[in-house]
């Protein structure tokens, strides 16, 4: 059974602890949609599971993440498993059937394990991919138009009514603005004096409304990585939009043309190429962290896996051919990780799956996503 709890009266009002048991009592399994509603309901779904101690008594969805939002006082901490479901991947908007590079590169020994462990490579315009997004009317829309359509109308039914159920935001055009700033400084550094300053915010509104962002899958922030991990948790992150589809029409990028006129199209790509990341990162156990790498005098790499005692560099380019000089920082890298790193991957646009150096392989974008 599917309980869908509306904007059109108070949540608790709607489902109280008591018709909660008497749902469970009856069905034995529940969905409860967009339960960021109605926080005093978790406190009844609470005394339920306590009470039966079934497993898969309910299903929780909602479009904002409880762990980071004060709307409930119960999290239901080690009584339930929480998964993302973020936008949708390439292979789930074609139905193609689900595999998972990812895997291959993570449980690969060494670079000649991981070239003999991925697929053949797919044709695929990441462009196109990026501006289409992962929210399932606008990927699949039928035109631009259509997909333009309902990104601006899901922008507008963000700001006026799920921010208000969140949040207290009374600037409404001063948060559209940092929405918009913030999809134009995809794959930069996050400063937030810079951002407040450009926003015409205080730094503590642009920070607190960036975790608002955060928490509703709008925002994702890619910490450093660091032997240290107290430093991991003080030095600056990456930003980086939830969804390349909303972020590029924030942006005012419409078509693939004005998506390779744009400042930074390879910061795009590196959004794509992320969600596609955690999307195959999430079913993993222990889940996989994810961070962005820079040196002290600048060198960088755009992201890290760590899973357990191994680590994975990956270089994103949006180059159709691989070349040796692209996996400079990577060697480096994996010199300085021997036992953890065993090989980097370059992330490029080609056909074909190659080494490039001792510690590196060319990855096509097709072989993962």
């Amino acid at each position: 059974m599917i309980c869908r709890m509306g904007p059109s009266a108070p949540p608790q009002r709607v489902l109280s602890g008591k018709l909660v048991q008497a749902l469970v009592s009856e069905h034995p399994r529940l969905t409860l949609d967009e339960v960021q509603r109605a926080p005093d309901l978790m406190l009844a779904v609470k005394y339920v599971v306590d009470r039966e101690k079934r497993a898969g008594q309910f299903l929780l969805k909602g479009s904002a993440n409880l762990l980071l939002t004060r709307i409930s006082e119960e999290s239901l901490a080690g009584r339930a498993q929480y998964m993302t479901l973020r936008p949708m991947t390439a292979r789930e908007a074609d139905q193609r059937p689900l595999a998972n590079g990812w895997d291959a590169l993570l449980d690969a020994s060494d670079a000649d394990d991981a070239l003999a462990r991925l697929a053949p490579a797919i044709e695929l315009d990441w462009r196109e991919r990026a501006l289409r997004g992962g929210f399932p009317p606008a990927a699949l829309a039928a035109s631009g138009k259509e997909r333009t359509q309902w990104l601006e109308d899901y922008a507008s039914t963000y700001l006026r009514r799920d921010l208000r159920e969140l949040a207290r935001v009374d600037d409404l055009p001063g948060f559209s603005r940092l929405m918009q700033l913030a999809a134009l400084r995809s794959g930069g550094l996050l400063n937030q004096t810079d951002l407040a300053r450009d926003a015409g915010l205080s730094r503590t509104t642009t920070q607190r409304w960036l975790s608002l962002l955060e928490a509703t899958y709008l925002v994702t922030l890619v910490p450093p990585f660091f032997e240290s991990r107290s430093k991991r948790l003080i030095a600056a992150p990456k930003l980086y939009p939830g969804d390349t589809g909303l972020a590029l029409h924030l942006a005012g990028v419409e078509t693939v043309e004005q998506l390779e006129r744009s400042p930074r199209p390879g910061a795009w790509l590196e959004a794509w190429v992320l969600n596609e990341l955690l999307v195959a990162l999430e079913p993993r156990t222990p889940r996989p962290m994810l961070y962005h790498y820079r040196t002290a005098t600048g060198q960088e790499i755009d992201f890290v896996l760590e899973a357990g005692q191994r680590r994975l560099p990956i270089e994103v380019k949006s180059s159709p051919a691989a070349r040796p000089d692209d996996a400079k920082v990577l060697e480096r890298f994996c010199a300085e990780h021997p036992e953890r790193a065993p090989f980097g991957v370059v992330l490029y646009t080609g056909r074909e799956a190659l080494r490039l150096t001792a510690k590196s392989i060319a990855v096509p974008l097709g072989a993962v996503a």
